[in-house]
């Protein structure tokens, strides 16, 4: 991991009228590094990963990813608010996978893993073909790239899900509960690409999950989210086995009894 944080949010706030999702959220992420985000519903864990897709807009503060400023831009020596031009180019060191699948229906897997490239990076035809066909391969589903996704199983589906986000060459890969979607035979095979993806592929990736076993063995770094706030964040092995916060060790006790 490099000195230079890939991504950093700088005093970040985000609210809804009179709720507070985000209070003033400072969190850097190292280049490479795997960050595990948890907590319970409505602490502003997905927020974090909309925000970075520029899908909600901030109220306060500003984010940076790979130095630049994702939310301002500069101006006459200033930062201010990113117009579209620089959210749009900004937007493409990021790639991001729903929890819904969120395919085109009527395109199959590989002109689904083609169709941004083309149309946003402006990739030779040929040339995309082979990336998404590659992609594919990697996770585990080149028998599959003429299929549409009413032929493929949910696991399968999000599978293409992500490889379609790699096509865009991504530095920062954001995952929002990419499993709890899935029928749970089937939450195996994606947390395995996953997992193949971080050994594999030098990307920054942020993971929202109530996965606590994968976070605890994936994750170089684990955030305990409450309230808007990071409530606890350190390896896994500590936050999972000597947690410091008693609101942590309330979280990770009604969570891991459920399971």
């Amino acid at each position: 991991m490099t000195m230079s944080p890939m991504v950093k949010f700088d005093g970040v706030t985000k609210s809804y009228g009179a709720l507070t999702v985000l209070d003033g959220l400072d969190l850097e992420i190292g280049a490479g590094e795997k960050v595990a985000i948890i907590g319970p519903s409505g602490s502003g864990k997905t927020t974090v990963l909309r925000m970075l897709m520029t899908l909600e807009k901030i109220n306060g503060g500003v984010i940076w990813v790979d130095g630049e400023p994702l939310t301002h831009q500069v101006s006459s020596g200033t930062l201010v608010p990113a117009d579209a031009a620089h959210l749009r180019r900004m937007r493409g060191k990021i790639g991001m996978v729903f929890q819904h699948f969120n395919l085109f229906p009527h395109m199959t897997a590989l002109k689904n893993c083609m169709e941004a490239p083309l149309t946003v990076l402006k990739m030779p035809k040929t040339e995309a073909r082979a990336r998404a066909a590659e992609l594919l391969e990697m996770v585990g589903l080149s028998d599959k790239l003429d299929h549409y996704p009413s032929q493929l199983s949910g696991g399968q589906q999000q599978r293409v899900a992500i490889a379609r986000a790699l096509a865009m060459r991504p530095k920062v890969m954001l995952f929002d509960e990419v499993t709890s979607a899935l029928d749970p035979e089937l939450v195996g095979e994606v947390l395995n690409v996953i997992r193949r993806l971080g050994s594999e592929l030098d990307l920054t990736m942020l993971m929202v999950t109530h996965q606590m076993g994968f976070a605890r063995e994936f994750a170089d770094r684990v955030c305990f989210f409450y309230a808007g706030k990071i409530c606890e964040q350190g390896p896994p092995a500590q936050l999972f086995g000597a947690p410091r916060h008693e609101r942590t060790r309330q979280f990770l006790s009604a969570v891991l009894e459920a399971t």
